[in-house]
């Protein structure tokens, strides 16, 4: 089946764009669409920011949304570095974000390391660790060394958005601040279980989390365990 049937085919099967999440900020509203795993689109000041763009069962869904003025990679791993989806996404002037290991491989985009804060249109993005504590393919190994990979926090107006990547529940996690919205990570082997997450989670409190890849987790044990908080729990489907 050529392209645009095959498009049209899942546009008309209403794989689209999952429901846009929106929250009011000090500089104007906030949107914030699922994807597929973990990626997801921002949409504020005009702007749109794609985060891991992934190709996996999402052609129709990035066709729905405007292009990207920003393209934020956490790290190399096909599920979050994905030349196909970049390419569907960006547009002439499009600017990419990530750790070196992403941008060397891509050859393309400006570096940002653990620890770098960058101004960006009427955004503020810092780059923070995300890494395994002890999971890993062997003995001696981690699926994701500390320093690699990005997870970002995206201040707009008054609101500070925590984007995970692929992690476990690290000390930084933690020690996170003023965290308004969270997109946290789980799911067994790669990051850590719903428990490891919610005990995370709990430690810095935002207002709202949302699990994302969390690919054959059990939502309801993350969910349960942070009953009685503060911290509003909002489960989507990202696996449409």
């Amino acid at each position: 089946m050529q392209t645009h049937l095959l498009l049209s085919f899942l546009l008309s099967a209403g794989l689209t764009a999952g429901p846009v999440e929106q929250f009011p900020t000090s500089a104007g509203t906030v949107k914030i669409t699922p994807i597929y795993h973990a990626s997801l689109m921002i949409e504020a000041g005009g702007k749109v920011i794609a985060v891991d763009p992934f190709s996996q069962n999402s052609e129709a869904k990035y066709a729905a949304l405007p292009k990207a003025d920003l393209i934020l990679i956490t790290d190399f791993h096909p599920d979050h570095m994905d030349s196909k989806a970049i390419g569907w996404v960006k547009k002439p002037g499009t600017k990419i974000l990530g750790p070196e290991v992403v941008t060397s491989s891509i050859k393309a985009g400006d570096v940002m390391r653990n620890g770098q804060t960058v101004k960006w249109d009427q955004f503020t993005i810092e780059a923070v660790p995300m890494y395994n504590l002890t999971r890993g393919p062997s003995a001696g190994r981690l699926y994701h060394d500390k320093g690699r990979g990005n997870g970002y926090v995206i201040t707009f107006g008054d609101k500070r958005f925590y984007i995970s990547g692929d992690t476990e529940a690290i000390p930084e996690m933690k020690a996170l601040k003023n965290i308004d919205v969270a997109f946290v990570c789980m799911n067994l082997p790669y990051t850590m279980p719903p428990e490891e997450a919610a005990e995370a989670v709990r430690a810095f409190a935002p207002k709202v989390v949302y699990p994302y890849h969390y690919r054959n987790s059990d939502l309801k044990v993350f969910e349960n365990a942070l009953k009685g908080t503060s911290i509003e729990v909002r489960i989507r489907n990202w696996y449409e």
